[in-house]
């Protein structure tokens, strides 16, 4: 079996900024493994909220060696990028292998398409209102927040996607006063989710604060570990595989959260349709999709995943799984 590591570079459509800072491409890592002439592979995206690195995660990667399974992966390396291109790329090999798909292999029903967020990077309310009204014919838009002057923001998106339903991302960047203060007006303009409101390490502030919007949990929640920290806090998980470390441990924290009262997202990195064609799996019948990654590029994988009214659609063969 040997394993190979690459870096990819994607160019944006346009320049793309939340809370923390802009980019104007998406450079992500492509694991191949392969074994007896069949090469499975799988993408991740190193992020630097994390303590990832390009470098460190590929050190992590080639590290591995001999013959690897994806129950062995736990062991081997912690949740995080690292794990999730190499266990994305493992189900690819053994669906190859086996001449089936992965759904079959999971004991998955076979994946169908879904609606999916498309989102609006922070900038200025009027540009902000310009991006609305451009993409205001898509059913979900997700906006990108997270400063203390966010209301005109979000009133410009209002009224330039008046009848589109409307989630946001603070990235982090709110108080427990900022959101506070934010909440009635999010019912007044049909705000249906808020994602990761307040820092990760200070959202006990949530427990006993009124949530007349559903609020998600993304940089709190990783794998299923993170479930029990989330209890009275939040609503919903974002689940995303550079989080949890592949496809393996996200069907499981899919699971985990439902079975604990949770409702789930499944959201994504800035990547390829490699990356998110694994995702597909786990968005099926989610509360809310956001796997847009592949519309924000200017270029993408041979053999892309297919966007249309319907939704995102699962991946063909030839691209993964």
């Amino acid at each position: 079996m040997r394993i190979e590591v690459s870096r990819d570079v994607f160019r944006l459509a346009q320049v793309f900024t939340i809370s923390r800072g802009s980019r104007t491409e998406a450079q992500v890592l492509t694991v191949r493994i392969t074994e007896a002439g069949v090469t499975g592979w799988g993408e991740c995206v190193p992020y630097a909220r994390y303590g990832e690195t390009l470098e460190s995660v590929t050190a992590e990667i080639e590290a591995l060696s001999g013959f690897l399974t994806r129950e062995a992966l736990y062991d081997l390396l912690p949740a995080g990028a690292a794990r999730n291109a190499v266990d994305c790329a493992l189900w690819d090999l053994q669906a190859k292998q086996a001449g089936k798909r992965v759904w079959e292999l999971a004991g998955l029903a076979q994946p169908e398409p879904e609606i999916t967020a498309f989102t609006l990077s922070l900038d200025s309310p009027e540009k902000m209102r310009e991006q609305a009204a451009l993409h205001a014919h898509r059913p979900l838009l997700k906006i990108k927040l997270g400063t203390p002057d966010d209301m005109p923001r979000l009133e410009a998106v209002r009224a330039g996607a008046p009848d589109a339903q409307i989630i946001i991302d603070a990235n982090e960047g709110w108080s427990a006063e900022v959101y506070a203060d934010l909440a009635p007006h999010l019912v007044r303009l049909g705000v249906s989710l808020v994602e990761q409101p307040l820092p990760a390490g200070d959202d006990d502030a949530l427990i006993g604060m009124d949530r007349p919007v559903p609020v998600c949990a993304d940089e709190s929640c990783h794998d299923r570990a993170s479930l029990a920290a989330l209890k009275g806090k939040y609503d919903v998980v974002n689940i995303k595989l550079d989080k949890t470390g592949g496809l393996t441990e996200a069907l499981a924290l899919r699971d985990a959260a439902v079975a604990q009262g949770f409702e789930v997202m499944v959201g994504c990195m800035v990547g390829s349709s490699l990356a998110m064609a694994p995702a597909t799996l786990v968005a099926q019948g989610a509360k809310v999709v956001d796997l847009d990654g592949p519309l924000l590029l200017a270029e993408d994988r041979a053999d892309a995943l297919t966007f249309d009214a319907a939704g995102v659609h699962p991946p063909a063969a030839k691209l993964w799984g």
